[in-house]
């Protein structure tokens, strides 16, 4: 194994990884990236002692699955060194950047699973970990596979996507580039060529793409998708599809309490607030993992996290413990559907304070009727959120938001409805609009 010291040669990112911590307004950030947004109860508490030893103690659950921790000083070297010591690091240290693989927090439990997506997963993780020549990949370019759950991130776009299905009773994938499995897919390959399929469209990427074509969207903007297929059957055999119809996700499976596939246990969902773990929080998790559980914990796309195999009679006790350790575990709570940045508190580019203000913002909401997301951005970067909520607040200045409602076909935010509002004035006109049968 190729060492894994801090000091070996990385390419050169913007993006924290776990051998690299990059810098913000608040201090360090190092990014934990979890095989399938997995770990373990030991790394979990790993991660708690990392962060509260040798940080500011502030752990952020990330949109991909994923766990960062901020405020690292200078102590950045003790805080790798004792995560590497957990496990948590790559198989080689040019393979950190680019293990970016997401499954959904349900796999290998959901009862609408069509595959068990673990197998597959892992012989893909290891490919992007140890080909030198996935290591020029990106840090951003990323990859979902996805078995059919219930449990589901369907709106999240990656450079390419595989997602299970059938055809005349014979299991495939079918995949598509530059988007999600909600999207019509570019074609399917038998299962068993889940794999060889990866290898072929990073392979061609790599093999077209310029220096400044970081992504596949940007592939495409010059090479048609029918000739990237083309090529692609060469490489791979293909399979077109008569129908496809990816089936819908069920919302807030992620909090609660939920049967799994396996008869008498369930896994149960939490989500600290604004995807803010204290080191207590996490450590706490863990250890009810430990005594209920598995001994394992799984992030979630929506800055949660899941106990799985938790037996039935024990969910309720569990989910009541998470409760008490700080996180939410009711979906009628504002804060389950709020999306902040780290705004200005912890970034030089926020031009507001946008946890506090989400706060804020929940309680004028809390007899609201409305469900529906609201993603507080401090700066067009739209880093907490990968999709276009339905409600984007795009700061302008402290304590001052742009409004945006998201609508089909238009890009970015989606439709600019009023400028410059306070938090007391958007609360006003969101609450106006969800007793209203007509959208304002």
């Amino acid at each position: 194994m190729k060492s894994l010291h801090p000091s070996s040669a990385l390419r050169p990112s913007a993006c924290p990884g776990l051998l690299r911590v990059v810098q913000a307004l608040d201090g360090g950030i190092c990014r934990i990236k979890l095989d399938g947004g997995s770990l373990s109860a030991d790394q979990a508490i790993a991660v708690a002692d990392a962060a509260e030893r040798y940080a500011g103690g502030v752990i952020e659950a990330t949109n991909r699955g994923n766990l960062q921790i901020r405020g690292i000083g200078e102590e950045s070297a003790a805080l790798i060194k004792s995560l590497l010591t957990a496990g948590l690091g790559p198989v080689t240290a040019a393979g950190d950047d680019v293990r970016n693989l997401m499954l959904s927090p349900g796999a290998g439990i959901d009862r609408q699973m069509r595959i068990d997506t673990w197998p597959l997963a892992r012989q893909i993780l290891y490919s992007l970990q140890t080909d030198p020549r996935f290591h020029q990949l990106s840090a951003k370019f990323a990859v979902q596979l996805d078995g059919g759950e219930a449990l589901a991130m369907l709106e999240h776009r990656h450079d390419l996507w595989l997602s299970a299905t059938e055809q005349d009773g014979e299991p495939l994938l079918a995949f598509g580039l530059a988007g999600c499995p909600s999207d019509a897919p570019a074609a399917a390959v038998l299962l068993q060529d889940g794999h060889a399929l990866v290898v072929a469209v990073l392979e061609l990427f790599l093999d077209l793409a310029r220096a400044d074509q970081t992504r596949m969207r940007h592939l495409l903007s010059e090479h048609p998708l029918s000739s990237l297929v083309q090529q692609l059957a060469e490489r791979v055999p293909l399979r077109s599809l008569a129908h496809w119809q990816r089936g819908p996700s069920v919302g807030a499976l992620h909090l609660g309490v939920h049967p799994q596939r396996q008869e008498g246990f369930a896994y149960v969902g939490a989500m600290p607030p604004l995807g803010r773990l204290s080191p207590a929080m996490l450590s706490g998790a863990a250890r009810l993992a430990e005594s209920f559980g598995n001994a394992s914990l799984r992030l979630t796309p929506w800055q949660s996290l899941l106990l799985p195999n938790i037996r039935h009679e024990e969910a309720a006790v569990v989910l009541g413990q998470l409760h008490a350790l700080g996180l939410l575990t009711d979906t009628g709570d504002p804060l389950t559907r709020i999306v902040a940045c780290t705004g200005s508190a912890g970034c030089a580019k926020g031009m507001a304070d946008t946890k506090s203000d989400a706060r804020q913002l929940a309680a004028f909401l809390h007899d609201s009727p409305r469900q529906e997301q609201i993603h507080l951005s401090g700066c067009s970067r739209s880093c907490a959120c990968a999709h276009a909520a339905p409600v984007t607040l795009l700061a302008t200045m402290n304590g001052h938001y742009d409004l945006y409602f998201r609508e089909a076909g238009q890009p970015g935010f989606g439709a600019l409805r009023a400028r410059n509002l306070t938090i007391e004035a958007v609360a006003a006109l969101l609450d106006a609009r969800s007793r209203s049968p007509f959208d304002a």
